[in-house]
């Protein structure tokens, strides 16, 4: 049995180190999605921990998966992807060391992921179903979130999430447009 299972976006990070004279930064790769975060600190002190992600079949995809390996995750559940790019995250820092994202995933193979595609088997197997609020924006990964996360709540898990939720609404369309639908659960966009 697994401790933690969690769905959503394994991708790199390009951030900024430096920049040149004309303002174009040296960026350095790095893993990166919240999900994968969480589960590598949850391994790093013991705990029994899966995850649930779609990446591409490129060099990015491998690095993420070999390196959630080597983090002590279960990586049964990462597929590889060879229609789609493994998801970048341009990370960039304001004169306060604000950070700033720009994604390149039109689609990311993160967006990519379907709930045909996942074993339900692995849900049921974990005390926790944990998920966050990039996997909330596109199709079919949003689908997909809903179903595991509805899947693993009729199975009497445990559901968490990672409330992200300004860049969420964001880039979903602003005011008006609630990515988290039947996830919501009532609560003020101020108690998320």
């Amino acid at each position: 049995m697994y401790d933690v299972i969690a769905l959503g976006e394994l991708l790199v990070d390009l951030a900024e180190r430096t920049k040149d004279e004309n303002g174009y930064p040296t960026l350095a790769a790095n893993p990166g999605g919240a999900p994968g975060n969480f589960l590598a600190a949850l391994s790093a002190y013991g705990k029994k921990t899966a995850f649930l992600a779609k990446v591409g079949d490129d060099t990015f995809g491998h690095l993420l998966t070999g390196t959630m390996r080597r983090a002590g995750i279960d990586t049964r559940g990462i597929l590889i992807s060879p229609d789609t790019f493994t998801t970048l995250a341009f990370v960039t820092f304001d004169a306060h060391g604000d950070r700033s994202f720009a994604f390149a995933r039109k689609p990311g193979a993160d967006t990519q992921l379907r709930w045909e595609e996942i074993d339900p088997a692995m849900l049921a197997e974990s005390r926790v179903f944990h998920f966050g609020s990039l996997s909330c924006t596109d199709e079919p990964a949003r689908t997909a979130t809903q179903k595991a996360a509805a899947y693993a709540r009729a199975h009497g898990r445990l559901v968490t999430y990672d409330p992200n939720y300004p860049a969420v609404e964001n880039r979903v369309g602003g005011k008006g447009t609630d990515p988290l639908g039947p996830f919501a659960g009532g609560y003020r966009q101020d108690q998320r």
